[in-house]
C-alpha cells in the first residue's frame, strides 16, 4: 500500500509486545460482538446502518459568513449602520430585555453574564441603541472599567472584560466609573462569561437568549408575508434544524437562506454551520480554547455517548501529547482539578445522560457524554486530521495506546476514529495506523487494526475490501494476513461470494507451505462460521456446498467451519445453526449433509458428535431445541451404520458436571426410532 512513511520512533504497543509474551488473541465471536456492542451507532450494522454515517457528513468544508456581532479588537465608534442592521434582526421575545433596559436607564452600568454564543454581545449593543446612547463606542477588553473616561451622552461597551485571579471585577470599580456615567449622561454595558472572580457584590444581569424559533419566526414574518413564513417553518429542513438546538448567530442567517429558497442551500446550511463551528473550537487561541480543552473535543469525538470519566481520563493523555509537539521536553504537570464538566460540556455543546451499559460483570448505571449533534464527531476528526497535521504525531501516538487498551470499548472507539480517518484520508491512515497495527505483535492492536477495517468499510471507506483481498489471497506477513482474514468474517456478509473465495484461496496457499502459518489456518474456519450465523448465510451456505470437493484443503476449511458455526450459542435458548435449519427449508437439507459428512470422516466426527451432545443438553432446557433437533435427526440417520451411531449417541449421553443424562436424550431416541419406522428393516435391525 503506498502512502506516507510511519514515525520512525516505535509505538508503545509494539514496544509493549517485544518484552510481553503474547495475549490469546480475541474469539471472533466475542470480536463482533464488542464490536457491535461499542461502536459507534452509525457504524453498528445488522443489514442496514443506522442513523447518520460519517461518510453522509464528511465532504468538503465549506465557508459560510453567519451574521451577528464580533468584538472589536480596539477601542472605536461602533458604525450605525452596524447598530441598525442589528436592530433589523434583534428579537427579544420570552427575554427580561425590558427590565434590562430599564436597569441600565438607572444604574447607568450593568454588568451582563451569559453563556457563550447567546447573543450577550448584540444585547448589550440593543441596550444602549434602544436607550439612544449613541454613538456607542467599544472599549477594550483589557481597561479597567474605572479608568474610563465616558464622553458626552453617548454609549460604551466593554466586550467580555477581563478578569483573572489577579485582576477580579469588584463593586468599588462599578461606583467609580458610575458617578462619572452619571455626571455625563452617559451609559456602559459590560459583557462577561460566567466567572469565580466576579465578587459576590457586583450586581450582576444575565442574559437569557430567546428561543430559536422564536427568532426564525419573527425574522421571517417580518420580511415576508404570514403564509410564506409560515410554509418556511414547516419545511422538514427547517425542523430538522432547528431540533439540533442552533445557536442565535446560525439561526439570524438561516433565515436568510430561506427566503432565498435555494432547496440545494438549505440542506446544507446546517452542515455548514456545523464545520464552521468546529474550525472555530481549533484555531481559537490558548487564551480563548485551552489545548486541554481542545483535546478534550478530539477525546469526545471519539468517545461520544461515552462515559464521561473515560473521556476526560483519556483526553488527559492526548493532552499530554499534544503540549508537547515540537518541545524536546514538558515538564509542566497536568492541572488536576479545575475543569468544570458543566463548563466544558457547554463549551463542546454536548450533553451529559445517565445510561445502562451492559459489562461482563453485569449492568452498570454512569454518566455519559454525547455531542448534541451527532453530526460533530466525524466532521471534528476530518477537521483535525486534514486541517491541522502538525497534531497528526501526537494523534497518532494517542491512537496507538488506545488501541492496547484492555477496555474493548476504548479498542473499538480507538478502531472508529481511524476508520473516519480512512474515509477522510486512506493513504495517510492505512500508512500511519492501520499497516503498523496489523502488522504488530501484539493481538490487541491487530485486532484493533481488524476493527478499523471493518468499520472503515461499514462507512463507505474506498477500496477497503480491495486491501482486505489483498492481505488474505497474497504470500503477505502472517500478521496481515491474519487480520485481513478476520475481517472477511466480519465484512463478508455484504459480499459472501468473494469473502469465501478469498478465504479458500488462502487455505490453499497455506496447504501448499512446508511449514503453514498455524495461526492463519486455524482462523479461516473461524470466519466461514461468521458467514454461516450471518444476514448472508444462505448464500454462503450454497458457496460452501458448491466447492466441498474443490480441493482437500477447502473440504477441510468447509468442515471446520461448519461446526465452528454448530458450536456456538450465543446464549440463545436454541444454537443459531440449528434454529436456522428449523426456520429455513431451504437451508435444512444443506445443513443436514454437512452434518453426516463430519460425522461420518474420520478427522471432524469426534467433535461433530461433541456438538450433537451439546445440542442434546440443550435441547433439555430448551422445548424449542428438542423440537428443532427431533426434526433434523431422522435426516442425518440415511442408512442403518448413521442411525446405529445416532443411537448409540442418544444412548449414552451424559449430563454435564456428573448430572444424570438428560431426560430429553430418551424422547429424541424414542422420536427417532418412530421416524425410522418406514424405513427398510435392516435399516432398523440395529436401532
Amino acid at each position: 500500500m503506498s502512502g506516507e512513511n510511519a514515525p520512525a520512533e516505535p509505538n508503545e504497543g509494539e514496544e509493549a509486545a517485544e518484552q510481553q509474551p503474547q495475549e490469546q488473541t480475541q474469539q471472533a465471536w466475542a470480536a463482533r460482538r464488542d464490536l457491535d456492542a461499542h461502536a459507534p451507532r452509525s457504524m453498528t450494522f445488522d443489514g442496514t446502518n443506522h442513523g447518520v454515517t460519517a461518510q453522509q457528513v464528511i465532504g468538503d468544508i465549506h465557508h459560510y459568513n453567519f451574521g451577528g456581532y464580533a468584538a472589536a479588537a480596539t477601542s472605536g465608534e461602533i458604525p450605525r449602520e452596524t447598530l441598525d442592521r442589528l436592530a433589523d434582526a434583534f428579537v427579544d421575545e420570552g427575554t427580561d430585555f425590558d427590565s434590562l433596559l430599564a436597569r441600565l436607564r438607572h444604574e447607568h452600568v450593568l454588568v451582563l453574564t451569559g453563556d457563550p454564543h447567546t447573543g450577550r454581545r448584540t444585547a448589550a449593543l440593543m441596550l444602549l441603541h434602544t436607550l439612544g446612547a449613541t454613538p456607542v463606542h467599544s472599549v477594550d477588553r483589557d481597561t479597567k472599567p474605572e479608568s474610563l473616561t465616558p464622553g458626552e451622552g453617548c454609549g460604551h461597551v466593554l466586550f467580555d472584560l477581563a478578569v483573572s485571579r489577579t485582576q477580579p471585577l469588584r463593586e468599588a470599580q462599578l461606583f467609580a466609573v458610575r458617578d462619572r456615567l452619571r455626571e455625563k449622561g452617559s451609559y456602559l454595558v459590560i459583557t462577561t462569561a460566567h466567572s469565580p472572580y466576579v465578587e459576590d457584590t457586583v450586581p450582576l444581569a444575565t442574559w437569557r437568549p430567546p428561543a430559536p424559533r422564536a427568532v426564525l419566526s419573527a425574522l421571517l414574518h417580518r420580511q415576508t408575508d404570514a403564509a410564506t413564513a409560515d410554509r418556511l417553518l414547516a419545511l422538514p429542513a427547517t425542523t430538522g434544524f432547528l431540533a439540533r438546538e442552533q445557536q442565535l448567530r446560525e439561526v439570524v442567517p438561516f433565515a436568510a437562506v430561506l427566503l432565498r429558497a435555494d432547496e440545494t442551500e438549505i440542506l446544507q446550511y446546517s452542515r455548514r454551520a456545523l464545520e464552521l463551528q468546529v474550525q472555530e473550537w481549533f484555531e481559537e487561541g490558548e487564551d480563548t480554547q485551552h489545548l486541554r480543552e481542545k483535546a478534550f473535543l478530539i477525546a469526545l469525538a471519539a468517545f461520544d455517548n461515552g462515559p464521561y470519566a473515560l473521556t476526560a481520563e483519556l483526553s488527559d493523555k492526548l493532552y499530554e501529547r499534544l503540549r508537547s509537539t515540537g518541545a524536546g521536553t514538558f515538564n509542566e504537570p497536568i492541572p488536576v482539578f479545575g475543569t468544570h464538566i458543566g463548563k466544558r460540556l457547554q463549551t463542546a455543546r454536548a450533553q451529559l445522560s445517565t445510561t445502562v451499559e451492559e459489562t461482563e460483570w453485569g449492568q452498570v448505571s454512569q454518566p455519559t457524554a454525547a455531542f448534541k449533534d451527532e453530526r460533530v464527531a466525524p466532521i471534528l476528526l476530518r477537521e483535525v486530521w486534514t486541517g491541522h497535521p502538525a497534531a497528526r504525531p501526537a494523534l497518532i501516538k494517542w491512537l496507538d495506546q488506545l488501541s492496547t487498551d484492555g477496555r474493548p470499548f476504548v479498542r473499538t472507539r480507538a478502531a472508529a476514529t481511524v476508520a473516519v480517518l480512512a474515509l477522510t484520508d486512506l493513504p495517510s491512515a492505512m500508512a500511519l495506523i492501520i499497516e503498523r497495527w496489523a502488522g504488530a505483535k501484539d493481538s490487541r492492536q491487530q485486532l484493533t487494526a481488524v476493527s478499523a477495517l471493518t468499520l472503515a468499510h461499514r462507512i463507505h471507506a474506498p477500496n477497503i475490501p480491495r486491501i482486505i483481498d489483498g492481505w488474505s489471497t497474497g504470500d503477505t506477513s502472517a500478521q496481515r494476513c491474519w487480520v485481513a482474514v478476520r475481517a472477511q468474517g466480519l465484512i463478508g456478509p455484504e459480499r459472501p461470494v468473494e469473502a469465501l473465495a478469498a478465504l479458500r484461496a488462502q487455505a490453499r496457499l497455506q496447504d501448499a507451505k512446508e511449514h503453514p502459518d498455524q495461526h492463519v489456518v486455524d482462523e479461516l474456519p473461524e470466519s466461514v462460521a461468521l458467514l454461516l450465523l450471518s444476514p448472508a448465510a444462505d448464500t454462503a451456505l450454497a458457496e460452501l456446498l458448491r466447492t466441498l470437493d474443490d480441493h482437500p484443503a477447502v473440504r477441510t476449511l468447509t468442515l471446520k467451519g461448519f461446526l465452528a458455526a454448530c458450536s456456538r450459542t450465543d446464549d440463545t435458548p436454541c444454537p443459531p445453526l440449528l434454529s436456522w435449519a428449523t426456520r429455513s427449508g431451504s437451508a435444512a437439507p444443506g445443513i443436514a449433509r454437512l452434518l453426516r459428512i463430519t460425522l461420518g470422516d474420520r478427522e471432524h466426527n469426534e467433535r461433530a458428535e461433541g456438538v450433537l451432545r451439546d445440542w442434546v443438553r440443550a435441547a433439555d432446557r430448551a422445548p424449542d431445541t428438542e423440537r428443532a433437533l427431533a426434526a433434523l435427526l431422522p435426516a442425518l440417520a440415511t442408512g442403518p451404520r448413521e442411525a446405529a451411531r445416532l443411537d448409540h449417541l442418544l444412548d449414552t449421553v451424559q449430563g454435564l458436571d456428573g448430572r444424570p443424562q438428560p431426560a430429553a436424550a430418551a424422547r429424541l431416541r424414542a422420536g427417532l426410532i418412530l421416524a425410522l419406522s418406514d424405513t427398510p428393516a435392516d435399516a432398523l435391525s440395529r436401532v
